[in-house]
């Protein structure tokens, strides 16, 4: 008697051609993840075990200090999944679900700056310090047409340490950054929004992906995410609306 794979096998063959979920995790976006590579926790940490566990899968949790390095373990083959930011520049390597959870991108600023609104950071002479490869040094990167990005481990210390006239991050970190730094403030709005998502090789079976993207969909719906965030200590509001 011949036997034939359950979809959910041929599913976790596709995406696990290991036999293990690897789980691309960073660490370096204290909203997405927290704790320590040997103890990590968050809602990326909790959307790994749960695809692991509806696919029968052990999961390991690979952990990274910035979003480059998790892009990096993905696109070497190191990872299976990953949590990321979309990005065209990205996309080219990894097939991403709709967006989890919606970051804010904003700017922080010396206190007696003369810059005011987003639109006023984008001038001559303009310096913003930014993270290397995060999903804002790419924005940035494309979209700015007079200011200057300058790339450092963490963009809010690149800032200080080399007096530039920006700085730019993720609006959770930074409000916590200016709260403890009065001579530093937040120019209100937001430069974008930083659409959060599950990614896997761009490579998988198209059943694959369309498996992560109603995965994601029915954990939005169903308070998966909502609640995830909540234990992480997150504000439930970064939930992302429905996939059109």
């Amino acid at each position: 008697m011949t036997h034939t794979p359950s979809p959910a096998a041929d599913l976790a063959a596709d995406l696990a051609p290991t036999g293990t979920l690897r789980a691309s995790i960073n660490l370096g976006n204290p909203v997405l993840a927290q704790g320590t590579p040997e103890a990590p926790s968050g809602i990326t940490v909790d959307l790994a075990r749960e695809i692991g566990a509806r696919l029968g899968l052990p999961v390991e949790l690979l952990c990274f200090d910035a979003a480059r390095k998790s892009f990096e373990a993905m696109a070497d083959g190191r990872a299976d999944l990953c949590f990321l930011a979309v990005d065209p520049a990205r996309e080219t390597e990894v097939a991403f679900t709709a967006p989890y959870v919606v970051i804010e991108g904003v700017y922080a600023v010396p206190r007696d700056s003369g810059l005011t609104t987003v639109e006023d950071v984008d001038a001559p002479g303009v310096r913003i310090g930014v993270k290397q490869g995060s999903a804002y040094d790419l924005f940035l990167s494309r979209s700015l047409t007079h200011a200057t990005v300058v790339r450092g481990a963490e963009g809010v210390d690149t800032f200080r340490a080399e007096g530039l006239e920006a700085g730019a991050g993720i609006r959770q970190p930074l409000t916590a950054y200016v709260r403890k730094h009065p001579e530093v403030r937040l120019i209100e709005g937001r430069f974008m929004e930083i659409r959060q998502a599950v990614g896997t090789t761009a490579g998988r079976a198209p059943g694959t992906v369309a498996f992560l993207r109603a995965t994601v969909e029915e954990l939005k719906a169903n308070g998966f995410v909502a609640d995830a965030l909540r234990r992480a200590g997150q504000d439930t509001g970064l939930l992302a609306p429905p996939a059109d």
